[in-house]
């Protein structure tokens, strides 16, 4: 049986929802606000979106899905509206309902849970924050509920090659409470936050951001996040989970990665690395300093003028030490998924077909993995999605 911790969202994690997400050309356009004459606040932008699906998994476990070893059934993914000020000195954004249907080919052991309000302590607020832009000045800073700058995936799926994840995405911080400050100068910018990564409630996490626009059709992101002081194991963190239980190696972490945004007409590449590492500290029960890596190459392409795009992404996995970062202490393996997609106006739908390899799946002599036997080595999953974007 594998060992896993719980995703994120029940659905699959939701790492950060990365605001650099948006200078790649995805599979699917995103939603298109609709302008608001808002009255003595100015002029506001609403917009959001649903999707729902069905899918099915094989290699599940005996435990995880009674004696089957493949599950079926349908969910609600994300539902979300979002309401915008992007325009004078004092802006906002607030973004109500849930975020969820991101499933990491490889991880999962049980039946994917319905999408909820209730994984973050700010209930339906994804997210909410007020921002400061001094006029005629190159920095901005925001307070409240924000987006993490990890990675290139997205927690909204619309803005993924596929509505599946990589590994990288998986063990990524998520929305957190803080201050952000921002800095934007020429082709650089840069942005620090300071919040309660993890959503615990403690102050003591720090992420970094910094993108260079070398061109429209190239863009260079390096980013950081790691806790600088220690996440005790009474703690509780995203659905009331304690550290705990969860992992603390996950919270007391520290995270580098990079990813580079390359556009050739229809054709986008986004390669990505991300190494993430927690020391021993005998305290938070880390005897030994436990590592993940993770490689990713995602692609999108678009079929002319035409309704269809292809989406997707290769990965790698490397676990080091006893932490069980993504399916068990030591684990390596490669994974894969590919995403046709139909849109049209506001509505789409796309196929999302993935699976993951263990190439290493013992730890201290002990086998783990997927099917009846919980020792097989590879598990598919293959969803079909809609939602309609505006």
């Amino acid at each position: 049986m594998i060992t896993m911790r719980r995703q994120l969202l029940g659905l699959g994690f939701v790492a950060g929802s990365s605001l650099l997400a948006m200078n790649a050309a995805h599979a699917l356009n995103g939603p298109t606000a609709i302008n608001i004459d808002g009255g003595p606040l100015g002029s506001l932008s609403l917009s959001g979106g649903f999707d729902a699906y069905g899918f099915a998994v094989s290699g599940m476990p005996a435990g995880g899905n009674g004696s089957n070893t493949t599950n079926v059934g349908t969910n609600v993914g994300s539902a979300i509206i979002q309401l915008q000020k992007t325009t004078g000195e004092l802006q906002f954004n607030i973004e109500i309902g849930s975020v969820g249907g991101s499933i990491a080919p490889g991880t999962v052991t049980s039946r994917p849970g319905q999408t909820s309000v209730s994984n973050y302590v700010t209930g339906p607020l994804y997210e909410g924050y007020v921002t400061l832009a001094p006029k005629d000045m190159p920095f901005t800073i925001s307070a409240g509920q924000l987006g993490s700058l990890e990675g290139y995936e997205a927690s909204l799926p619309w803005f993924n090659p596929s509505q599946l994840v990589t590994s990288i995405f998986y063990v990524q911080n998520s929305s957190a409470r803080g201050v952000e400050a921002n800095y934007t100068k020429g082709p650089f910018s840069a942005t620090v936050e300071y919040g309660d990564g993890w959503d615990t409630g403690v102050f003591n996490f720090v992420q970094a951001l910094g993108t260079y626009t070398i061109d429209p059709n190239n863009v260079l992101n390096v980013y950081y996040a790691g806790n600088v002081g220690r996440q005790g194991l009474t703690a509780k963190t995203y659905s009331n989970t304690s550290v705990a239980s969860y992992g603390p190696y996950f919270m007391n972490s520290q995270m580098f990665g990079a990813y580079y945004s390359f556009t050739a007409g229809n054709l986008n590449l986004v390669p990505e690395v991300q190494y993430v590492y927690a020391h021993t500290n005998h305290q938070l029960g880390i005897n030994k300093t436990t590592a993940n890596l993770g490689a990713a190459l995602f692609g999108n392409y678009t079929f002319g003028k035409s309704p269809y795009s292809l989406g997707g992404w290769v990965e790698y996995e490397n676990s080091q030490g006893a932490g069980s970062w993504f399916v068990g202490p030591k684990s390596e393996g490669v994974g894969f998924a590919l995403a046709p997609t139909w849109q049209y106006k506001d509505l789409y739908a796309r196929v999302n077909a993935g699976g993951f390899y263990l190439l290493n799946n013992k730890y201290q002599g002990v086998s783990y993995g997927y099917g009846t036997s919980g020792t097989d080595k590879f598990q598919f999953v293959g969803t079909l999605e809609g939602g309609v974007l505006f």
